[in-house]
């Protein structure tokens, strides 16, 4: 029917409802390259035209890792408390609901044991989605508690941080933080227990003030943002313009702060790779 004699009748369509295409059928990338989204689910949410790494979270890097996609998640049920009773435009304590009934996860990193390439490894990795991937009690204490259990069980420890720093809703309880997860992982040292840690985008604020620079090798994905506080704040504090490319892999990279970037398609095997190589081992 015309669409004048639909609105002569009173007839309406909702915009949703005037779509070809479902929503989340299709993604764009930055550089403006359009590909169907199943397609790029199986080319591990790399856009095949471009290779830009989409932000993925636990699901899809333990799915990665793991052979077969099997694991046995640690502390699956620890939440976060609001020991402040803080409040800004939201309680702290309705923002921890919404972010937990948004994205089905309990915080922002989750912890993992399971088979990679055969062999046992130990995985936390976090979630953006979360709170911006916030560090809280909680991230420290999960962290911790997966180091715990590689070093109990000789197991190589992989960190995988996606992260806007540390929760402001913790204050103190969240820069504990830091101090907490770094000396994990030099007793972690002492054990003789590799440590691989992957650099996403973004790794920004404490996290990249603790674990997320402390690995025996440390990895960054192409194109991500890596730094301590972001651009802006840089240049505004030493009043310098900033190099082209500043705070991503490739500039870090060339500066020594990591030791090599990894395709997400190479992950698995070059993980396994680098823990081999630490611990003497043949390669696989």
């Amino acid at each position: 029917m015309a669409w004048f004699k639909r609105k002569e009748k009173g007839i309406q369509t909702a915009t949703e409802d005037k779509k070809d295409v479902p929503k989340g059928l299709w993604y764009k990338s930055p550089t403006g390259k359009i590909v169907d989204t199943e397609e790029l689910a199986k080319n591990l949410w790399v856009s095949p035209e471009d290779d830009f790494h989409v932000r993925i979270g636990s699901a899809e890097y333990f799915e990665i890792l793991f052979d077969n996609n099997e694991f046995k998640e640690l502390d699956p049920k620890m939440t976060s408390k609001d020991p402040l009773k803080f409040e800004d435009t939201k309680k702290y304590g309705d923002r921890l609901k919404d972010a937990m009934e948004k994205t089905k996860l309990k915080d922002a990193v989750r912890t993992a044991v399971g088979k990679s390439k055969g062999k046992d490894l130990v995985v936390a990795c976090m979630d953006f989605a979360f709170i911006g991937g916030s560090m809280g009690a909680v991230v420290g204490e999960k962290i911790a508690r997966g180091i715990d259990h590689a070093i109990k069980n000789k197991i190589p420890f992989v960190m995988i941080s996606k992260s806007g720093g540390a929760r402001m809703m913790e204050a103190a309880y969240s820069l504990m933080q830091l101090a907490k997860t770094s000396a994990k992982l030099a007793q972690l040292a002492d054990a003789k227990v590799p440590y691989i840690s992957l650099c996403t985008d973004p790794t920004t604020g404490g996290t990249t003030a603790s674990y997320a620079m402390l690995g025996d090798i440390n990895i960054g994905e192409p194109g991500a943002l890596i730094g301590f506080a972001g651009p802006r704040v840089v240049k505004d504090t030493t009043g310098k313009d900033l190099p082209e490319g500043f705070q991503t892999s490739e500039f870090l990279l060339e500066h020594g702060f990591l030791d090599f970037i990894s395709h997400r398609k190479e992950l698995k095997n070059k993980i396994n790779l680098y823990i081999d190589l630490i611990l003497n081992q043949e390669v696989r």
